[in-house]
C-alpha cells in the first residue's frame, strides 16, 4: 500500500455553457520518503489535485487515500497526516499573529506538546524570530515559517504548491535545500507542484505531466527531462530556460488550447501536436509504457 493513492480522480465544475473537468481520471501513487512533482500549464489541474488531496475539493468520481484512510473532506487531526505549504507565505500567514503563535497553532489544535524553539531551529530561523510578525520577515523567512507550520505535527506527507514562486533565486535555492534536508531527517514524502522545471529537476524523484485535467506522462525525473515520450512533455521541456538556450526562445506550440467545455473524443493535444494523425483526432489515447516511463499517446516520440 502506497502512502498516497489517487485512483481515477475526477473533479467537475459547472460553468456557463457546460462543465469543465479540472481533473479527469487522474491516478497517482506516492511512497514514503519519495518526492513526486506535478507539472503543466496553468489550468491543467495541479492545484485542484492538491486541494482534493487535502479534502478541500470534493471529487465527482474516483478516490483518494492517505495511509490507507479514504479522504472524504476536511477531518479532525488531518494536519497530522498531511502538511501544506502554499505559494505565497505572506498570504498564508495571519499578519496579526507572531511567528511563535503561527507555529504553535497546529500543536494547540491537535492538543500535542511541542517546542516552538526547536521548530524554528529545524527551518533555520533564530529563536528571536518567534516574537516577530510576518511583515517583519523577508520572503524567504516567511516561507520557512510556513514550512515549519506544515511540519509541526510531523506528517508523513507534505504538499508544496509553488513554494518558491514568490522568492528570488538565492532564496529559492535555500528553500529547496531546506525541504530536501527536512525530508531526509523526517522521512516524509513530498508532493511538489510547480511551473519551475529547473527546481523540479533538482528536487523530484518522479514527475507527472498534466494537460487539461489528465496525466499525459509519468516517469523518473531524468527520463522525462531527457527522453520525453509525449509531444506535450517535449514542448514543455523545450520551454524551460537554461544556459545552453540563453537568448534562444523555443517555437510556440501550434494551434490553440481547446475549449475545456467541449473536448470531444480524441487526444486533447492533437490540435497543437506536430505528430498528430487522423487516429489522434478520433480515439482517446491509451497509456503505453517504456522502461517504467508511461505516456498517454498514440504516436509517442521514439
Amino acid at each position: 500500500m502506497s502512502l498516497l493513492e489517487v485512483a481515477g480522480a475526477q473533479v467537475k465544475f459547472n460553468v456557463g455553457g457546460g462543465h469543465v473537468k479540472a481533473l479527469d481520471g487522474v491516478d497517482l501513487r506516492l511512497e514514503t520518503g519519495e518526492t513526486v512533482a506535478v507539472v503543466g500549464e496553468s489550468g491543467c489541474g495541479k492545484t485542484t489535485l492538491a486541494r482534493s488531496i487535502l479534502g478541500l475539493q470534493a471529487l465527482s468520481a474516483g478516490s483518494i487515500s492517505i495511509s490507507g484512510q479514504r479522504v472524504t473532506g476536511v477531518t479532525r487531526g488531518q494536519a497530522g497526516t498531511v502538511g501544506m505549504v502554499w505559494q505565497d507565505p505572506f498570504a498564508s500567514l495571519d499578519p496579526r499573529w507572531k511567528v511563535k503563535d503561527v507555529l504553535a497553532e497546529p500543536l494547540r489544535l491537535a492538543r500535542r506538546d511541542g517546542d516552538v524553539t526547536s521548530l524554528l531551529a529545524d527551518v533555520g530561523l533564530d529563536e528571536n524570530m518567534g516574537d516577530r510578525y510576518p511583515h517583519q520577515l523577508s520572503g524567504g523567512q516567511r516561507q520557512r515559517v510556513a514550512i515549519g507550520r506544515a511540519l509541526a505535527l510531523r506528517p508523513p506527507l507534505v504538499i508544496c504548491d509553488e513554494p518558491t514562486a514568490a522568492l528570488d533565486l538565492s532564496m529559492q535555492a535555500q528553500i529547496l535545500n531546506l525541504l530536501r534536508d527536512i525530508q531526509r531527517e523526517l522521512g516524509c514524502a513530498l508532493l511538489y507542484i510547480s511551473h519551475d522545471l529547473t527546481t523540479v529537476r533538482f528536487v523530484a524523484d518522479r514527475v507527472l505531466v498534466m494537460y487539461l485535467g489528465r496525466v499525459v506522462e509519468e516517469g523518473l525525473t531524468e527520463q522525462v527531462f531527457t527522453k520525453p515520450m509525449h509531444p506535450y512533455t517535449a514542448a514543455l521541456m523545450a520551454s524551460a530556460p537554461s544556459l545552453e538556450k540563453l537568448g534562444d526562445l523555443p517555437d510556440a506550440a501550434k494551434g490553440e488550447i481547446p475549449d475545456p467545455r467541449s473536448l470531444g473524443s480524441g487526444c486533447r493535444f492533437a490540435s497543437r501536436c506536430d505528430r498528430a494523425q487522423d487516429d489522434c483526432l478520433k480515439s482517446d489515447p491509451s497509456v503505453i509504457e517504456r522502461e517504467g516511463q508511461r505516456a498517454a499517446c498514440i504516436h509517442p516520440i521514439q
